[in-house]
């Protein structure tokens, strides 16, 4: 049996020729390894132990309970089973459909999943930056902070119901452009039409992607590859002009400098020298206020793209009116090619001095005549036309008041900000209150450290909500701030010691990390590298083929024992004490040790 390894690195060897045929890709589904390592990635998410509409979870997991997985897809029986579909509240207020596939239709799809990467991630265009190995929401923001320089206008992306208006036919169509194998698709079409039960109601899907299922977002970016292969193609017909046209005034400017420059090496008078040398620093000056390029140079045009999922900004060096027929050029195409609808109301032009929006960032082109010197002393407009990744105060608000953290009062014709206590918290032990805040400050940090301005407002952020947890500490041990800052504070930290289960003395310290403001994303690349795959070692799989119960001791036929989550365990039973032991949501254990289990 070949390694799954060695399959996956196989296929990506061929992902970046563009018309190379993959054939015989379902044959991979009848790899148990394959199976064992899909088991490795997916097993430990808590949504895997909520019921499917089959009423199973990744709880009671076996060898063979993966044998008749692949035996079914073997004779081609296997039938995905319809997702539970239930609501989760939006920030907005309203509620949003998930749905819940059953574990061994999730166990299949990360299969088809780790497959589809192996073809498609290669040849992927460096402007997608969703769902995708080493790409984030910072890899794009910095990739047009990098590359929208100059740009005059925006034109912010907004596709109706993305990811529920996804057209199977089209799908289907675009992925036999790659993939030779009947049976792997008739497998992606059955994942499609599953469809799905609303209150004990099965309901078809003659559109969109499985609603939570693990292959939707990679299905998704091959979706819209043709669209980011189509944007390429326009940009390069778009662009022209190796660089814009100098100014009449600069030009002016810079011959008048040239000539007294020249003036100065041929007469011997001091005060006409000194008097030219005067001129010629006015002269500069008024240089540095004055554009050097013609902002509306004809000759030159240039248009740059980036996208994350189903949203995407274009940056353009042009004229509205070129701006207005890019617009309606990618509606006819995402219309006729794509049988998608983009918004014509939220799909915005903007001026490129005003802010657009783009995964929570502002971003906008810096005007500013400030000048740097070079390496070589020579003074330089670095920063006009630089972008500007701003996090809005909005957010900001909007992040405080979903916290309950705020309160607003006005003052003088102002809005103030005032820190409060959270009362939903105080019946929390102290440790965990800390911990509660920490997680929150580092949280808004983490993505808004890109942002230009995340110093300054990530200190304010962060001071409020030290004292809304400084305010909550003292509603809990009803004192006041001053006596929590004095009884906690430790040379120049906030402290909280505690111990934890086993007795030994603990420390949760207040996030002390600083907000300085970060240039890169870690592991932001924007060309396409060869991709290769390291697939985890299954030792759950090893687990289970040991077949010793590791609870009793007993040799046998053996399951894998399952939690949620280890902090609902008290340790009041003896299975209960040997998974808090190990520090493990996973125990194997014989079928009597199961049944004892479960009868509880």
């Amino acid at each position: 049996m070949r390694s799954p390894e060695n399959v996956l690195n196989t296929l990506s060897k061929h992902s970046n020729v563009s018309d190379y045929k993959f054939e015989r890709l379902y044959r991979l589904l009848f790899n148990e390894e394959t199976f064992h390592v899909a088991y490795q990635r997916i097993y430990a998410k808590q949504g895997n132990m909520t019921a499917g509409t089959d009423g199973k979870t990744a709880d009671q997991m076996t060898l063979k309970r993966i044998a008749r997985v692949i035996a079914s897809l073997k004779d081609e029986t296997y039938q995905p089973k319809p997702a539970r579909r239930t609501y989760i509240p939006k920030k907005n207020g309203k509620m949003r459909p998930l749905g819940i596939p059953s574990f061994e239709d999730k166990l299949v799809q990360e299969v088809v999943r780790m497959i589809l990467e192996a073809v498609y991630e290669g040849s992927f265009e460096h402007t997608s930056h969703g769902f995708r190995p080493n790409r984030s929401c910072h890899t794009a923001l910095l990739g047009i902070q990098k590359s929208f320089t100059g740009t005059k206008w925006f034109i912010e992306g907004d596709i109706k119901g993305f990811f529920d208006n996804i057209d199977h036919n089209v799908l289907i169509s675009i992925l036999s452009e790659r993939i030779a194998d009947g049976r792997f698709l008739r497998l992606i079409r059955k994942f499609l039409n599953a469809g799905y039960m609303e209150k004990w109601e099965y309901h078809k899907t003659y559109s969109g992607t499985p609603q939570g299922g693990i292959i939707s977002p990679i299905l998704a970016n091959i979706y819209l590859d043709k669209f980011d292969k189509y944007m390429k193609e326009y940009a390069q017909g778009f662009d022209k002009g190796d660089k814009r046209r100098r100014t009449k005034e600069i030009c002016k400017l810079n011959g008048r400098i040239h000539y007294l420059n020249r003036r100065c090496s041929e007469v011997s008078d001091k005060s006409s020298i000194a008097a030219m040398k005067a001129e010629i620093q006015t002269l500069h000056e008024e240089a540095f206020r004055t554009a050097s390029a013609d902002p509306m140079d004809e000759g030159f045009r240039r248009l740059k793209y980036q996208r994350y999922a189903d949203d995407f900004l274009i940056g353009v060096i042009g004229t509205k009116a070129e701006c207005e027929k890019i617009k309606a050029d990618i509606t006819a195409y995402m219309r006729d090619k794509l049988k998608l609808e983009l918004s014509a109301e939220k799909t915005l032009i903007t001026n490129a001095q005003e802010p657009a929006r783009f995964l929570g960032y502002e971003i906008y082109t810096r005007k500013d005549n400030a000048t740097k010197r070079n390496s070589n002393g020579i003074r330089r407009r670095y920063f006009n036309g630089n972008i500007i990744l701003h996090m809005p105060s909005e957010i900001v608000r909007k992040k405080l008041m979903e916290y309950d953290v705020v309160s607003f009062k006005q003052k003088n014709g102002k809005e103030t900000w005032d820190s409060k206590a959270r009362t939903a918290l105080v019946g929390r032990p102290e440790e965990d209150i800390l911990a509660r805040f920490n997680q929150e400050i580092r949280g808004f940090y983490n993505y808004y450290s890109i942002a230009n301005n995340a110093s300054a407002v990530g200190h304010s952020f962060a001071c409020i909500m030290k004292y809304s947890m400084f305010k909550t500490l003292a509603q809990k041990l009803n004192c006041s701030v001053r006596t929590i800052t004095n009884r906690y504070r430790k040379d120049k930290d906030f402290v909280i010691p505690y111990k934890d289960a086993k007795g030994n003395q603990k420390y949760r310290i207040l996030y002390n990390g600083g907000f300085k403001r970060r240039t890169e994303a870690g592991y932001a690349t924007f060309d396409i590298l060869p991709h290769t795959f390291a697939v985890p070692y299954p030792s759950l799989v090893e687990r289970l083929r040991e077949g010793r119960c590791e609870l009793c001791g007993t040799e046998g036929e053996v399951l894998m024992h399952q939690v949620r989550n280890l902090t609902t365990l008290k340790g009041d039973t003896e299975w209960e004490k040997v998974m808090l032991k190990r520090r493990r949501k996973t125990l194997v254990v014989c079928q009597h040790c199961n049944e004892m289990i479960h009868a509880k």
